[in-house]
């Protein structure tokens, strides 16, 4: 009897502890609060070091590159991209972010470019448009992301739906 009562009382500590255990947990997939927050790193880092920060968030280092998320910059003078951490789109450093469209035809480079030539600290999100995720293969999915000015720049960081 006291045996039973032991397991039972285990069993209901384990069943009440996993959802805590399982939701501290990073998930598969990056999601908005995350890409939020590694588009404030990168900034910081870009203020602090913009040729170092640059460096990392083509190399996907220093934690700019987290599963499907990534960081991706361009000049906010001539638009050319100068950072791009997904792996599947390094073909598109040094091009105008302003001629980016998705597959289906959809032009938002425009979009990412006036956002980042929006005021330091104003943070605007760019949705309805497909990009592939790194690593994965190449089909594309839904992302949205967000954009901001970072000095000289213009970084994001998007998550895929």
């Amino acid at each position: 009897m006291i045996r039973t009562c032991m397991i039972a009382a285990a069993s209901a500590a384990i069943l009440t502890l996993s959802p805590t255990a399982f939701a501290q947990q990073p998930g598969q997939y990056g999601n908005s609060v995350e890409a939020k927050a590694m588009l404030e790193k990168a900034v910081a880092a870009v203020k602090a070091d913009k040729t170092k920060a640059v460096d990392m968030f083509n190399k996907g280092e220093g934690g700019f590159l987290d599963r499907d998320l990534y960081v991706f910059c361009s000049n906010n003078s001539d638009g050319k991209i100068v950072a791009l951490g997904n792996t599947n789109a390094k073909q598109l450093l040094g091009t105008d972010v302003r001629n980016l469209k998705d597959t289906s035809g959809k032009v938002y480079g425009p979009e990412i470019y006036a956002a980042a030539q929006k005021p330091e600290g104003t943070v605007t999100e760019i949705s309805g448009y497909m990009f592939s995720k790194p690593g994965a293969d190449s089909k594309p999915v839904s992302k949205v992301s967000f954009v901001t000015k970072a000095g000289d720049l213009g970084c994001g960081v998007g998550y895929y739906k």
